[in-house]
């Protein structure tokens, strides 16, 4: 989805050597993960990324190294189309609802981990600033295109493939890549990782959330109704959900005895006029800053920082809003508009939930060509009755099917990573239908196929057709985009040009871990 007149992504790669403190068991030197600083990233570049199992930390991006470290952790992801709502989920649902309506605050017992339980996330910040990068401005900055030009004209003097030179043009100062056939277009599909069984392609198929069989005059009124919905949905920049103020669609349409229940069902119901309490959702822009994110950002802050102290026991001081601003606020993602995208477009965003006027949660995510990617969330402890990491899961699983209305191809949810080996992580589990990467091959394989192979061993290649390999693997490493001294060059020329010792090994383990097709776009930083 390479956005035209959009800046290449910039990464400097950091290796992974040294062992850190695992979050989930403990272990002082255990979590093992490779790790790059983005100083700038597309959003297809990180959809692709996060399809090779990486995943993001303010800019900090690390990968497990699953075969060694302490606690693998599978990306995850819910088929948010087809989401199937449990027991349990309907009762975080219906007591919002109660405690909306009624201002009931009565705790429903759920045996379901909290969706805030994000401690990867946790466990890798101080990691993140430990590896934090130093490189200046202007260094990062490519010169003209003419010089990068006869630079990658190099190799066809010498006889090398012509294909490593990419036509460049600057204009106004920004730099214009032109996509080559190896670039997935926008609205393609992606590439970067296959799912074992055949999916039906969104819009067609059986749709596990909706009954089999219904009347044509039914879903007539559904149509309209739902149309009417989209219009009233809209949670572009400043605007927002009220929970009640929307009248949802199935409760305008005869509801039948064996037509099961859709999320929206529960969340966008008609209050009564006198409720005592109103939920606001609003989707703000957090890179770069929007005005209302800038507006409201001390007191999202002040949440934070309550939430740390109480779930997270941390003392008063550590929680600073410089922390605060580089975890979950600083984002190396670039703001994308596509005309089949969403209307708030891509990228990174704090989804802020008011109620009676005051933050009480925020959900940190990223919007990305195929997905909503939930990074963190953080509530005030005041609320835990509420449930609120439960709530703001189902919340953004339905985010994510309503942005689907605008962009076909954004279908799936994402929940970070999953800890089989930690049984307080496996709640994201719970969240069906639902698929787990496998680690080695990088195809999506669905969990109940994996749960089997996970209980036998912690560490499991979940693609079981044994002559199957990683499709995206690095298989020129000449091909690879280095930025070097503010020229942009493959790394043939680099290789060539460089003085001191060989760093062959360090280009070819990055190359190996982003992927082809990622390490031709990309571009890595060399001193």
């Amino acid at each position: 989805m390479a956005v035209a007149g959009s800046s290449p992504s910039i990464v400097e790669y950091f290796g992974g050597d040294d062992g850190y403190r695992c979050g989930y068991c403990k272990n002082e030197t255990g979590n093992l993960s490779h790790g790059m600083w983005a100083h700038s990233m597309t959003v297809q570049d990180y959809q692709d990324l996060i399809d090779r199992g990486w995943r993001r930390s303010g800019k900090y991006v690390y990968k497990p190294i699953m075969n060694q470290t302490c606690c693998p952790q599978y990306t995850i992801r819910c088929q948010a189309l087809h989401f199937q709502t449990s027991k349990s989920h309907k009762k975080v649902l219906k007591k919002m609802l109660k405690f909306l309506s009624k201002g009931d605050v009565s705790k429903v017992a759920s045996g379901e981990e909290p969706m805030d339980s994000h401690i990867e996330d946790v466990a890798v910040c101080d990691f993140a600033y430990k590896s934090e990068s130093h490189v200046s401005q202007s260094e990062l900055t490519p010169l003209s295109v003419d010089h990068t030009e006869r630079v990658e004209n190099e190799d066809k003097d010498t006889g090398e493939r012509e294909e490593e030179v990419n036509e460049q043009k600057v204009e106004s100062g920004s730099l214009q890549i032109c996509a080559d056939k190896d670039t997935p277009v926008p609205g393609g599909p992606s590439h970067s990782a296959k799912i074992v069984h055949a999916l039906p392609k969104p819009g067609k198929g059986a749709d596990l959330s909706k009954p089999p069989c219904r009347k044509a005059k039914d879903i007539r009124k559904e149509r309209k109704l739902q149309k009417l919905l989209q219009n009233q949905m809209c949670t572009l920049e400043g605007s927002q959900l009220q929970a009640g103020d929307q009248v949802f669609l199935s409760q305008n349409s005869k509801s039948k005895a064996n037509q099961p229940k859709t999320i929206e069902d529960f969340i966008f119901v008609s209050l009564p006029d006198d409720a005592p309490h109103k939920l606001e959702v609003r989707v703000v822009r957090s890179s770069p800053p929007s005005s209302q994110f800038k507006a409201t950002l001390q007191e999202s802050y002040q949440v934070y920082k309550r939430y740390q102290m109480v779930i997270h026991k941390d003392p008063p001081d550590k929680p600073t809003v410089n922390q605060f601003t580089r975890f979950l606020c600083d984002s190396p993602l670039e703001a994308e508009n596509a005309p089949n995208g969403p209307e708030c477009g891509y990228g990174s965003f704090h989804q802020q939930y008011w109620l009676d006027g005051k933050i009480i949660a925020v959900g940190v995510i990223d919007i990305l060509p195929y997905c909503v990617s939930s990074v963190y969330l953080y509530y005030d402890p005041d609320y835990s009755f509420l449930s609120l990491g439960v709530y703001s899961a189902l919340r953004e699983i339905a985010f994510t099917r309503q942005l689907h209305e605008k962009a076909p191809d954004l279908c799936f949810y994402y929940m970070g990573f999953y800890i089989h080996s930690c049984p307080k992580m496996r709640y994201k589990g719970q969240y069906r239908p639902s698929d787990l990467l496998c680690p080695e091959t990088y195809v999506w394989t669905p969990i109940e196929q994996c749960l089997p192979l996970l209980e036998h061993s912690k560490y499991c290649r979940f693609n079981q057709d044994v002559k199957a390999v990683d499709e995206g693997r690095i298989k020129e490493l000449g091909r690879v985009r280095v930025l070097h001294k503010r020229t942009m060059m493959p790394y043939s020329v680099y290789k060539k040009r460089r003085k001191g010792p060989s760093d062959e090994a360090s280009v070819q383990q990055y190359a190996s871990l982003v992927g082809q097709t990622c390490s031709e776009r990309m571009l890595l930083f060399r001193s």
